[in-house]
């Protein structure tokens, strides 16, 4: 495994192979600066051909996942007119966070979500890339933006891809914000615990079932399922078999394999049966 990248607005913790990242700003409520928004980008970036890391689990300081943009770099952004021939710095602000998400999106580990308090604006959006999201009884969810003048820009594509354009219409357009029942109900996340006591051990049950899947499958599983809908199915499904054929006859189909034969954990899984 490769050093991890020093960061000032995240707590990096490797734990065996799930990478544990703590939004850490909690004076703010993990409000996401451009600083957050880069750290994030670097680090997703510097674990993606790791192979020592195969989940990543999310989580917000202080009892909030994250409350949405920062308003200082929102205020920084205002005082810098765009220079000629360059973009408004209000747009390299928003796209710079929807890069940083779509880079978290298409990540091939497993992310885990791990939601308390408020999951507003951007936090929302985070919320509705990972793949195993898991809300404490705290958690609220909101996309305000509408109620502050402005627009979800880079979240509210992911937004409609997790829950359908008919109910992010609703939560969007009135600007709504919701409990984790709420948005168990909807899709916006998995599971919704009770206390805290069953929110670490849904989070440990996930941890467990990412070990017992193989890294490599589980990668490139991730890859198709984000190819359906942009793609022409027969083409689509081509490509599959192909992949299909592939993993059979590699490294880990044929272990896969063997240890379903013998009855015994596959390597990947470590020694637990």
């Amino acid at each position: 495994m490769e050093s991890l990248p020093h960061c000032e607005t995240l707590h990096l913790e490797k734990q065996g192979p799930a990478l544990l990242i703590t939004i850490n700003r909690p004076d703010v409520r993990n409000a996401m600066s451009l600083q957050m928004v880069a750290e994030l980008a670097t680090v997703f970036a510097q674990i993606e051909n790791d192979e020592s890391i195969r989940a990543v689990v999310l989580r917000g300081a202080g009892g909030h996942f994250c409350s949405g943009g920062d308003i200082k770099d929102m205020a920084g952004a205002r005082n810098q007119p765009a220079a000629e021939g360059e973009a408004d710095p209000f747009y390299r602000l928003n796209r710079a966070f929807g890069q940083m998400i779509q880079q978290v999106n298409e990540s091939s580990k497993v992310v885990i979500a791990v939601i308390e308090g408020a999951v507003m604006g951007g936090g929302f959006g985070l919320a509705c890339v990972s793949d195993v999201a898991i809300a404490g009884p705290t958690a609220k969810f909101g996309m305000p933006e509408t109620t502050l003048g402005i627009i979800p820009a880079q979240i509210a594509p992911f937004v409609v891809e997790r829950i359908g354009l008919t109910q992010a219409r609703r939560l969007a357009l009135l600007g709504l914000k919701i409990g984790a029942a709420e948005a168990s109900t909807l899709g916006i996340v998995h599971q919704a615990a009770s206390d805290e006591a069953e929110l670490e051990e849904l989070l440990s049950k996930a941890l467990e079932r990412v070990r017992h899947c193989a890294p490599g499958a589980t990668a490139e599983t991730k890859a198709l399922l984000h190819r359906v809908g942009n793609e022409p199915m027969s083409g689509l499904l081509d490509s599959a078999a192909e992949k299909f054929a592939n993993a059979v006859r590699g490294k880990e189909g044929s272990e896969g394999t063997m240890a379903f034969i013998q009855k015994r954990s596959p390597e990947w899984a470590g020694d637990s049966n």
